[in-house]
């Protein structure tokens, strides 16, 4: 049996090695190198890449498989109606202070992005006045 899968490894493994392969590989460095490199990876480790991709996905979905969406909150039902109920009240009533402290950030943001306009018009101001004084001053100095 062990000598079997050896044997089939063996032969997976000298089927990528093909001219057509190499060649696609040399082109995909040409053009672009991760293209060779992508390529390169599929010709050493083909099929071990995508099982180590099926391996992480079944695990993550046996992880976090039974996990639905409520309430914009990752939850599922506990068998348990009134934890349920709770649960489902106290996410409502956090979803509102969330809203609420989102309405806050932008009347903040507004507050701020009127104080920078303030300070530029005052620092603008002082400089139009240091400007027109140096004019004046230079003007002045050439009658």
């Amino acid at each position: 049996m062990n000598q079997t899968v050896t044997a089939n490894r063996a032969c997976s493994t000298r089927g990528r090695w093909s001219p057509l392969n190499i060649l696609l590989m040399v082109i995909g460095f040409a053009l672009f190198w991760p293209l060779g490199l992508a390529m390169l990876a599929w010709m050493i480790w083909g099929q071990e890449l995508v099982r180590f991709g099926q391996d992480m996905r079944n695990q993550f979905r046996s992880q976090f498989g039974g996990i639905t969406r409520q309430a914009g909150f990752g939850v599922g039902d506990t068998g348990n109606i009134a934890f349920d109920e709770y649960r489902t009240r106290e996410l409502e009533r956090l979803e509102e202070e969330r809203r609420k402290i989102e309405g806050m950030r932008s009347e903040f943001e507004g507050f701020v992005k009127e104080l920078r306009r303030a300070k530029d018009k005052e620092e603008f101001d002082r400089f139009m006045a240091e400007y027109r004084r140096r004019t004046d001053e230079g003007a002045q100095r050439a009658f």
